[in-house]
């Protein structure tokens, strides 16, 4: 009897080691295509920002000065909304390959449209605001994947709060306010951490629902990485409003 106890515990561990050793690389993957996607996105800005033939393909100059969008412009800032909802509906139904090249497509006219970014604000505070992103997504992200607290009920309350400031940003496009805008950036940045560590529970839970399946695996890792992404980017444009010193 202890013999066969010990057999029966000694499978568990086995069944346990390999999900987490499955887990981890998963994660991995998920965390390789979100730092992908953030390393093409700044080639492409910083490219764009110093190539005088693409900038002015996407942006011309205003009457005061500033850069606006050309006609090009828009449809490269609004393209990557319809990617986005692509990859959330149809993802399942497309092949790997093809949610891949929508991923790097997404993260590459992101870029695009960012380097507007590049011209208004000086290099070093745009290096300092990344590496302080850097730092929070990480701890969060870390938070996220060790804790045991259960963060779905958080997560509700933070989508709540991003459908707020969505609302406020909208409404102080016409109002123009500098005390709502720095209360919209402040809330940017909280609500966008505390999504970073829901986002990473949520990839984990994902990755045990989904068990062996490997294909779909492999686009719940794109999925993630997506996520992951844009909770970098938002925290990144918001601390940006902070930190950013103008040109």
């Amino acid at each position: 009897m202890a013999d066969f106890d010990n057999r029966l515990m000694r499978g568990a561990t086995t069944v346990t080691d390999t999900m987490d050793v499955g887990l981890r690389a998963h994660m991995l993957r998920v965390y390789n295509y979100m730092v992908g996607a953030l390393a093409l996105t700044g080639v492409v800005a910083y490219g764009v920002a110093n190539t005088p033939a693409l900038l002015n393909l996407f942006y011309a100059v205003n009457a005061n000065g500033a850069l606006s969008p050309t006609i090009l412009g828009w449809v490269v800032m609004l393209a990557p909304i319809g990617l986005v909802l692509l990859l959330s509906f149809r993802i399942m139904q497309m092949s790997q390959a093809a949610a891949q090249a929508t991923f790097w497509g997404y993260a590459a006219l992101v870029g695009a449209s960012l380097a507007s970014i590049l011209i208004a604000y000086t290099g070093a505070s745009v290096a300092m605001t990344f590496f302080v992103t850097a730092g929070t997504f990480g701890a969060m992200s870390l938070w996220g994947y060790t804790t045991q607290r259960d963060l779905t009920g958080f997560g509700s309350f933070l989508f709540m709060g991003l459908i707020g400031i969505i609302l406020a940003s909208l409404a102080n496009f016409f109002f123009k306010s500098p005390m709502m805008d720095f209360v919209i950036s402040v809330l940017g940045v909280l609500i966008f951490t505390g999504l970073t560590a829901w986002d990473t529970q949520k990839i984990k839970n994902t990755y045990y629902a989904v068990g062996g399946d490997t294909a779909v695996a492999g686009k719940a890792a794109i999925m993630g990485a997506l996520a992951l992404y844009l909770d970098f980017l938002n925290i990144f444009l918001f601390l940006l409003r902070f930190m950013g010193n103008r040109r």
